[in-house]
């Protein structure tokens, strides 16, 4: 974390106040959870989103990384489902093999991207995703969209899911093609999202439906996240795991294939799995002039 009089985390550079002041709320509000803890601190010091909302999940992360260095020791977690461990996925016959669902995207068109925000369409995004994408179902870090997408004709019905979330803080290929320097990437991160779901069910066999559902979700993108957190999106990135998936639709779509991550994963801090899973990283540029806009040349 560097001078312990100043630590930069997430692209915001903490004071010793600040910090002095994260010390004494977490020595003086030992009755709160690590997540009502973050939530004192960013309301406290002002670390908001764009849109007014707290940065709840970075300030549990810079809670835990100042413990680790020493600076104070964090309540116990609370009994419970163990930290990582994947929500229980429901199992309902919404979610149970449906009959296929042939033809091309004309056939069953319109197709629609219809965003999650009711507790019934939580509960079927979470069994779907939880049953048959092969990453399972995860309540994702920092900000995010979800999207079921439905097809008109023969009749009305759920093909797939989607999913929209915060991107990773750093992967080498796509840092390199943008032209970023460690400082305008943490001013601009925030104007790239991830595609970090992606599913059509395994019934569903129209031909070019993915390619035309990534074309659908790459027009709806900026306007529903400008919408949900006041920041408007130059990139859309995803990571397809080499070993199983080559990104055909991806490519069908126009998007760009950057090369291989090192395949840590976002939350390896310490470099113990380099390799261990390498992705393919593709991008979309939502402005013709993404790249510079993202370097702060524009």
């Amino acid at each position: 974390m560097g001078d312990p009089a100043a630590r930069l985390f997430k692209g915001r550079t903490f004071t010793a106040a600040e910090l002095k002041l994260v010390q004494e709320v977490v020595a003086s509000c030992g009755g709160l959870s690590r997540q009502e803890l973050a939530n004192t601190i960013c309301e406290l010091v002002g670390w908001c989103r764009p849109n007014g909302g707290l940065k709840t999940w970075e300030g549990k992360e810079l809670l835990e990384r100042l413990q680790a260095a020493g600076l104070f020791e964090l309540p116990a977690l609370r009994p419970g489902r163990p930290r990582g461990a994947r929500t229980a996925v429901p199992r309902t016959g919404r979610g149970e093999i449906q009959a296929r669902i042939v033809g091309t995207v004309r056939e069953v068109a319109p197709v629609s991207l219809r965003p999650v925000s009711t507790d019934a369409e939580r509960r079927l995004w979470r069994e779907l995703v939880g049953r048959y994408h092969y990453l399972g179902h995860r309540t994702p870090f920092g900000a995010h969209l979800r999207y079921l997408v439905q097809i008109a004709r023969p009749q009305p019905a759920v093909v797939g899911c989607l999913q929209l979330s915060s991107p990773a803080w750093q992967i080498a290929v796509r840092d390199r093609w943008i032209g970023w320097t460690d400082a305008a990437r943490r001013q601009h991160l925030q104007q790239v999202v991830n595609n970090s779901r992606f599913l059509l069910l395994p019934w569903v066999e129209v031909r070019h439906l993915a390619s035309h559902v990534l074309a659908r979700m790459v027009r709806q993108l900026a306007g529903d996240w400008s919408q949900a957190y006041g920041v408007r999106p130059l990139l859309v990135e995803t990571l397809v795991e080499a070993a199983r998936h080559a990104g055909t639709c991806y490519r069908a779509a126009n998007w760009i294939e950057l090369g291989l991550s090192a395949g840590r994963g976002r939350m390896d801090r310490h470099h113990q799995r380099h390799g261990a899973c390498p992705k393919r990283v593709f991008v979309y540029p939502l402005v013709p002039d993404a790249r510079p806009r993202l370097r702060g040349e524009r």
